[in-house]
C-alpha cells in the first residue's frame, strides 16, 4: 500500500499572480474544498477576482513600506505586475492550457506538475529598493498566514545570500511550516555556476536546482567561411533566407562616451548608431538581462544579434524571444567567432530561422546558472535536494505527460524509492504510510 500524498492546496510565495490568465481557470474543478480558510484580498484592484483553482491571494507589504514609505494604490494587491509570480505558480500548479507555445514553437499543452491542484499566490515581494526585494517582515507574516489558510505545500521561488538559519527568514517560516505538516520545496537559487552558491539549504526544506530537457530550439549561425555554429533562439522574426549581414563585435561599436567593456555586454547608451546599423552585432552574455542585449542592438539598428557565452556561461545556452534575429552560442564557439570577426575586414555572417527539435541529448543537464552546493553555513548538509526542469521549459507534448525523475530515499530495515514529481510527492515501501513531510523528503 502507497501514500500519495497530492497537492490539494499549494502556496506560492513570490510577485504575486495575474489571475486572467488562462493557467488558472477553473474548468471541471468542484467546489473549494470546506478545509481552505484563507481569502481573496484584492485590497484596491477591483479587478482582482478568484475562483475555484486560484482559490486564494494575499499581499504583504508592511515591511517593504516602512523602508520607501507610504505606497500607492498598486502596492495594494496581490497582481503580479511583471511576471514572475505568475510563472512560478503555473509552472507548480497550472491547468491544462491546450495550444500553447512561444512564436510558435514549442506547440503542445501547457501544464504544470500539479495541473487540478488548487493554488494560491501569497505576494511579499516588490520593487527593488537598496538591492532588496522581498523583506523579512512580509515573508514571515506570509508564511503565518499561509499556515493559517491550510495550504498543503509552500512552493517558495524566492531565495537570497547564504546565511545562518536564525538570520534567515525563509527557513524560519518553512520550519513553522513544516511544524504544522506542510512540505516545503525552495528554490536553490540562480547564482551558479560557482560553488557555495545555493541558497534555502535548511535540512527542513527541499531544495531544488535547474537543468534541461531533451528539447532544444536550435538557430545556427552561419559564416561566410561556411563555419557554422549552433545557437538557440526563439526569435520571431528572421533575417531574408541564405541572406548574409556585415558583422561586427559590440566592443568596436561603441559610442564615444562607452567603455569597451561596457559597449561589448551590449548595454543601453553604449553603442553607435552608425556603427552597428544594419549588420550583425556580437554581444558577449552578462549584467543586463539577454533579452536587453538585443532590445539595446535593434534600437542601434543592428538586423540581428549573436549572444556569446562568456567563460562563466561555459557551454549554456538558452532559447529566448529576442526582439530581432538572433541566436545564443557558447564559449568556445564565441571565441571562434570573435576570431573570425578580427581575421578579416569582411566579416560576414547569417543567422538561420530557429526550429523545435524532440529527444536531444545529453539531457537532463544542470543549468550553468543553477546554484551548486556546499553550503557555505553548513557543508555537511547536501543541497540541493534535487534537480526539475528549468531552461527552455515552456509546453509538455500532450496532455497528461509527466516529468520525473527518482532518487534514493533510505529507511531503516527496509529499500524504499521516493519518486518526486513537482506536484506530487510519494512515499512508499509497500508496508507503511507516513504523512510527515520530512518522511518525504530525499534521504
Amino acid at each position: 500500500m502507497s501514500l500519495s500524498l497530492t497537492l490539494s492546496f499549494l502556496d506560492l510565495f513570490s510577485e504575486g499572480a495575474w489571475p486572467e490568465s488562462k493557467s488558472f481557470i477553473d474548468e471541471q474543478l468542484g467546489p473549494i474544498p470546506s478545509k481552505w480558510k484563507g481569502i481573496c484580498q484584492n485590497g484596491e484592484d477591483p479587478t482582482f477576482h478568484c475562483n475555484r483553482k486560484l482559490i486564494g491571494a494575499r499581499f504583504f507589504n508592511k515591511g517593504y513600506a516602512s523602508i520607501v514609505g507610504p505606497l500607492n494604490s498598486s502596492f495594494h494587491s496581490p497582481r503580479d505586475s511583471e511576471g514572475h509570480g505568475s510563472h512560478t505558480l503555473s509552472t507548480a500548479g497550472g491547468n491544462f492550457v491546450p495550444g500553447a507555445n512561444v512564436f510558435g514553437f514549442g506547440n503542445g499543452t501547457a501544464k504544470g506538475g500539479s495541473p487540478k491542484a488548487r493554488v494560491a499566490a501569497y505576494k511579499v515581494c516588490w520593487p527593488p529598493v537598496g538591492g532588496e526585494e522581498c523583506f523579512d517582515a512580509d515573508i514571515l507574516a506570509g508564511f503565518d498566514l499561509a499556515i493559517h489558510d491550510g495550504v498543503d505545500v509552500l512552493s517558495v521561488s524566492l531565495g537570497g545570500d547564504p546565511t545562518a538559519f536564525f538570520n534567515d527568514s525563509v527557513a524560519i517560516g518553512s520550519f513553522h511550516a513544516v511544524k504544522h505538516g506542510i512540505v516545503v520545496v525552495c528554490s536553490a537559487g540562480n547564482s551558479g555556476p560557482s560553488e557555495g552558491t545555493v541558497s534555502n539549504f535548511a535540512p527542513w526544506q527541499i531544495t531544488v536546482g535547474a537543468s534541461t530537457i531533451d528539447r532544444e530550439f536550435p538557430s545556427y549561425v552561419v559564416l561566410a567561411n561556411n563555419v557554422t555554429f549552433k545557437g538557440q533562439s526563439l526569435s520571431a522574426t528572421v533575417l531574408p533566407y541564405n541572406k548574409q549581414y556585415p558583422l561586427i563585435i559590440a566592443a568596436a561599436a561603441k559610442a564615444a562616451n562607452a567603455s569597451a567593456e561596457e559597449a561589448i555586454l551590449c548595454k543601453a547608451g553604449t553603442l553607435d548608431p552608425e556603427k552597428v546599423k544594419g549588420k550583425i552585432l556580437v554581444c558577449l552574455r552578462g549584467d543586463n538581462a539577454r533579452v536587453d542585449k538585443g532590445e539595446q542592438a535593434l534600437l542601434a539598428g543592428a538586423v540581428g544579434m549573436v549572444l556569446a557565452n562568456s567563460e562563466l556561461g561555459g557551454n549554456e545556452i538558452i532559447a529566448d524571444p529576442h526582439v530581432l534575429p538572433a541566436s545564443h552560442i557558447n564559449f568556445t564557439d564565441g571565441n571562434a567567432v570573435f576570431k573570425y570577426i578580427n581575421s578579416t575586414k569582411s566579416a560576414r555572417g547569417h543567422i538561420t530561422r530557429p526550429t523545435t527539435k524532440l529527444a536531444t541529448k545529453p539531457a537532463p543537464s544542470m543549468a550553468a546558472f543553477s546554484s551548486k552546493g556546499p553550503s557555505t553555513v553548513t557543508p555537511e548538509i547536501l543541497k540541493p535536494d534535487i534537480t526539475a526542469p528549468g531552461p527552455n521549459s515552456l509546453t509538455f507534448k500532450k496532455v497528461g505527460e509527466e516529468k520525473s525523475f527518482k532518487v534514493t530515499l533510505k529507511v531503516k530495515n527496509s529499500k524504499a524509492a521516493k519518486k518526486y514529481v513537482f506536484g506530487k510527492l510519494i512515499w512508499s515501501d509497500g508496508k507503511h504510510n507516513v504523512r510527515s513531510p520530512i518522511v518525504v523528503k530525499p534521504a
